[in-house]
């Protein structure tokens, strides 16, 4: 006996699934895959004095038959070179301690935010977000008229009476640490503010009603259970830092070593198109190892929640 026809309201079920699963998978295809392939493509050929500044991978020969050249040198000359193993830990380095610094200093302004009176809420987050309205640029160039040596810093701590003279921060790897957690601090807050605001109050209550003191209820009620944020906003913040070109470049000055400039620096000064390209490829590669561990300790912590 045949199978009945599906019906109108099955039919519509089945294309809003298949169109919500569709669209993150295009979404995910146009903007991630695609230019992954092209730069993956561009890491193995060769630089040339041509426009593009590189060597085809595939072409045509003789008789149709298809000649494929596979060049790994890019890759062995950023494993090898000393310069690019530096500024790939440098990164590394400038990327850890600002999301740590993001982080304490996030966490409690996310804590404030959440348990604050409902109706100033978002008037706090509001002060969070303003500032970002500006340009990004005009932001961090408003930081190298305070942070240079006659600028707003210097003369703030000689009127004070702390420093007889400017101290030089300007094109400092402090400058850097100073302009990336200025920028990023917000991709730390939102998240943990998120999380915090759909904590259960009465777990709280709870422990109080136990004897628990507030200090030793947060360690052990409010921290575990905000780990999702931190988790969040970590890698909110973390992984665009890595890359990061811009604040290093205009506030630590040009004795700054970072893979975001060393990419620039390939791509449009030496047009070497393949050696940046890999150095992009390896970056990623590096970047997937956090992003995997980090995801797989959210689904657990929610898995132990669940």
């Amino acid at each position: 006996m045949p199978a009945p026809p599906p019906n109108r309201s099955t039919y519509e079920h089945r294309t809003s699934r298949w169109v919500n699963i569709g669209i993150p998978y295009l979404w995910l295809g146009l903007f991630f895959l695609l230019p992954f392939a092209i730069v993956l493509q561009i890491s193995l050929a060769e630089p040339a004095l041509a426009q593009p500044p590189y060597t085809a991978l595939w072409q045509w020969v003789d008789e149709g038959l298809l000649r494929i050249e596979i060049n790994l040198r890019n890759f062995m000359m950023v494993a090898e070179d000393d310069l690019y193993l530096s500024a790939l830990l440098n990164s590394l380095q400038v990327a850890f301690i600002c999301t740590l610094l993001c982080l304490l200093l996030g966490y409690p302004m996310a804590y404030a935010i959440a348990t604050a009176p409902e109706r100033w809420r978002i008037i706090l987050l509001m002060l969070i977000v303003l500032p970002f309205w500006t340009s990004f640029l005009i932001r961090v160039y408003a930081w190298i008229g305070i942070l240079k040596p006659n600028g707003l810093l210097n003369d703030a701590l000689i009127w004070l009476g702390l420093i007889d003279t400017p101290l030089a921060i300007l094109h400092t790897q402090t400058a850097i640490y100073i302009g990336v957690v200025y920028s990023y601090l917000p991709f730390m807050i939102l998240p943990l503010y998120a999380n915090l605001t759909r904590l259960d109050p009465s777990l709280l209550e709870a422990a109080a009603d136990l004897g628990c003191r507030p200090m030793r209820a947060f360690l052990r009620v409010t921290l575990p259970l905000s780990m999702a944020g931190i988790v969040a906003g970590s890698m909110l913040v973390f992984i665009p830092v890595v890359g990061e070109f811009v604040i290093p470049d205009l506030l630590g000055g040009p004795q700054s070593l970072m893979v975001g400039k060393l990419l620039w620096t390939e791509f449009f000064s030496n047009k070497d198109w393949p050696l940046a390209s890999a150095l992009a490829i390896l970056l990623l590669a590096l970047l997937v190892v956090p992003f995997v561990m980090m995801q797989r300790l959210q689904q657990r912590m929610e898995g132990s929640r669940g």
